[in-house]
């Protein structure tokens, strides 16, 4: 068999891109269609489709499959990366188009890191009272198969199977997520659909704080911040690990509650785990919010600035512009004019910053 060398020296190692669809005949073509140019092998699974999406799917793949819908994603998702040709799986929605793929340092990561769990950049795009925003995250989406599962019935996650510890790294892999683009009626009846989902989980196997944590995300989605709260404080109160990724989102969501439930002072309490979550951008931009709430204004300016110097984010923006756009909020508001316009212009194209500078020449 010819083995293929890349540039850098190694074997070119080939990739399976698994997708799971249901009645996605809005977004499959254009998820396929972007992944044409890397030559992926495309394997579609579908669990039940009653429109086109099965017959779109083969347009661009001879690798569709049947799965009976089990209310399990991780069945699924297990099941597609079994009927892949080749270990290297990036696992992708089917609303998330590729934007940017790097190639060869995507090889040189798969021959460093074989067992680690590639982190891929998502972008979400937000479509709410005819207004778009984004906002970015990184999500374990590229593994070899050998070393990682799918578990979870609901917001599955890879975990390790013959390795003692999931290990993840960034990979140059972009994607934008269009899914929350649909009516506020199509993202409640998804929210209430995961919520059920998860209870059911839930009863299955009892206290789970990555249960609580995703219920509640999902009670976020619906504004109904005191069940938001309930599940945040139950999936913290328990044995977590504040490395994992999900746990440091659910302190700094439990955060965001409690700000939006206006107990700006409960979220001082917050510095008692200063030291263990100190570790992103995320949450010191999320102390600064919380002083500034409680009109700390000098240590929510410290926050803000310390929040720049992260390289480690979730959230587009929270160690760059909108960390510089709070400061300069502060600063006009307490009679620094001077201040607030030199932390305006650090925001760049920020339209609200922008605004600020305007207004204020």
């Amino acid at each position: 068999m010819c083995q293929v060398i890349t540039e850098r020296g190694h074997i070119l190692q080939l990739i399976s891109v698994c997708i799971i669809v249901k009645n996605e005949e809005k977004h499959i073509e254009e998820c396929c269609r972007r992944l044409c140019p890397y030559d992926f092998e495309i394997v579609v699974v579908d669990t039940g489709s009653t429109d086109r999406t099965i017959d779109l799917a083969r347009k661009y793949t001879d690798r569709v499959y049947s799965f009976a819908w089990c209310d399990d994603f991780s069945a699924a998702k297990n099941f597609a990366m079994q009927k892949a040709s080749h270990n290297w799986i990036l696992s992708i929605d089917c609303d998330e188009y590729v934007e940017s793929i790097d190639l060869n340092t995507l090889q040189e990561y798969m021959h460093t890191q074989p067992k680690a769990a590639g982190r891929i950049l998502i972008r979400n795009r937000f479509t709410e009272n005819g207004q778009t925003s984004y906002e970015q995250v990184r999500v374990s989406r590229f593994v070899n198969r050998q070393y990682y599962r799918f578990e979870g019935a609901i917001h599955e996650q890879l975990v390790p199977i013959s390795i003692p510890a999931k290990y993840v790294y960034s990979v140059p892999v972009t994607v934008l997520h269009v899914g929350y683009d649909g009516s506020q009626e199509e993202m409640r009846n998804k929210s209430l659909r995961n919520i059920s989902l998860l209870k059911k989980e839930l009863d299955a196997q009892g206290d789970d704080p990555y249960l609580y944590y995703q219920l509640g995300q999902s009670y976020r989605k619906l504004h109904d911040y005191e069940n938001a709260l309930l599940y945040f404080e139950r999936g913290i109160s328990m044995d977590v690990e504040p490395a994992l990724d999900y746990v440091q989102t659910m302190v700094e969501s439990y955060g965001y509650t409690l700000l939006d439930l206006k107990r700006n002072k409960d979220a001082l309490n917050l510095l008692g785990v200063y030291d263990v979550f100190a570790r992103r951008a995320d949450f010191l931009f999320l102390m600064g919010l919380v002083y500034m709430n409680n009109g700390l204004f000098n240590e929510a300016i410290r926050e803000f600035q310390k929040s720049t110097t992260m390289e480690e984010f979730s959230v587009d923006g929270v160690n760059s512009y909108k960390a510089y756009y709070n400061i300069g909020v502060i600063y006009e508001c307490t009679g620094y004019v001077k201040e607030a316009k030199e932390a305006y212009r650090k925001c760049g194209n920020y339209a609200p910053a922008k605004e600020r500078l305007r207004a204020l020449s």
